[in-house]
């Protein structure tokens, strides 16, 4: 099938002090989030002068992905839309219309199932394409590339760097610990067709890098950055948490790879870089921490790839993963939909 674009969708970030409250006010709404949770959640960004990483992580993701096209040549136009900040989705896809595009292709930069990891996504483009009318542009998102080689490789080696900065004497006592975000138990029980897609997923990238990277040493899959009312129960155990177990098991040094997720963006480096390493810090733990794919040119070249899957007569021959569980090029209904929101 031809397509006329490609959109990169993500989740958006302030860019300024004056953003950071309404920016989380559009993440939140509809959550009875109190007040006091969004200045707390607020101070993070304003550590960091009201700036979130992700929106030029994007810009630069953008532009290598348009030079990789260029140099192999893919004539598609990439256009970039966000969830929650500046480019809106729905002003993307206005463009998209005005530009003349009839169908365009979506890549998330997220690479797993589940319903804010996936699912929500495409209710994302499903809103914005009716904001803009009968005339909006068709606009399907690629598959979850969770396993691909250019998603799973980058962290292989960022752990092994991650692991040559450690002190090699304390090999027996170091241990790598992988992180990805927390989510409510109930929303992991419904991920997927029949449960359990988003953990069973991060287990098997897990999997992939340890054997790559590290196979002497012991790991873990470990979770981050929670944001529920403490009634909730969500994924557990907590990398602080953890840390704290490790330690009083004599581990003595830790590398945390941050599979979850696809660039530094706050997530990683308040909850990774700064509050996960002063507990570290207060443990006497030798922490580091390995980098995410970013602009790593083999994830560039995926973003291509699961392209090419989408548009070239061999596309199913091309498909290139490492991973052991099934994949779907769109998702079932209601895959990863919220029990209480299903029809």
């Amino acid at each position: 099938m031809a397509y006329d674009a490609l959109v990169l969708v993500s989740f958006g970030g302030p860019e300024r002090p004056e953003d950071v409250l309404p920016f989380l006010q559009n993440v939140t709404r509809g959550r009875g989030v109190p007040p006091e949770r969004l200045a707390e959640v607020a101070e993070h960004y304003l550590h960091f002068g009201g700036v979130s990483p992700i929106n030029q992580q994007c810009r630069e993701l953008l532009a290598a992905i348009r030079a990789d096209f260029a140099a192999h040549g893919v004539d598609l136009p990439v256009y970039w839309g966000n969830r929650n900040w500046d480019p809106m989705l729905a002003d993307t896809v206005a463009q998209l219309r005005d530009d003349g595009v009839k169908r365009a292709l979506a890549f998330v930069t997220s690479a797993y199932g589940g319903y804010s990891s996936c699912r929500q996504y495409q209710e994302d483009i499903a809103a914005a394409r009716a904001a803009v009318g009968a005339d909006a542009p068709v606009i399907e998102k690629l598959r979850q590339f969770w396993d691909h080689p250019g998603f799973v490789e980058p962290h292989v080696d960022a752990v092994k760097a991650a692991l040559a900065q450690l002190d090699p004497a304390r090999r027996d006592t170091t241990r790598v610990i992988f992180t990805a975000h927390s989510i409510p138990t109930s929303a992991a029980a419904t991920a997927g067709p029949t449960g359990g897609r988003y953990t069973a997923q991060l287990a098997e990238v897990a999997r992939l890098v340890h054997a790559a990277a590290a196979p002497d040493l012991p790991y873990d899959l470990v979770w981050q950055s929670r944001s529920g009312p403490p009634q909730v129960p969500w994924l557990e155990p907590d990398i602080n948490d953890h840390l704290t177990a490790l330690a009083s098991s004599g581990v003595t040094s830790v590398v945390v790879s941050p599979i979850g997720f696809v660039s530094d963006h706050l997530e990683v480096v308040w909850d990774l870089d700064t509050e996960a390493l002063e507990t570290a810090k207060q443990l006497g733990l030798d922490f580091v921490r390995a980098g995410t794919p970013g602009t790593d040119p083999r994830f560039v070249a995926m973003v291509r790839e699961l392209v090419a899957e989408r548009t070239t007569p061999d596309g199913e021959r091309l498909r290139r993963r490492l991973g052991e569980l099934p994949m779907w090029d769109t998702c079932p209904t209601p895959c990863c939909v919220p029990a209480g929101r299903r029809s």
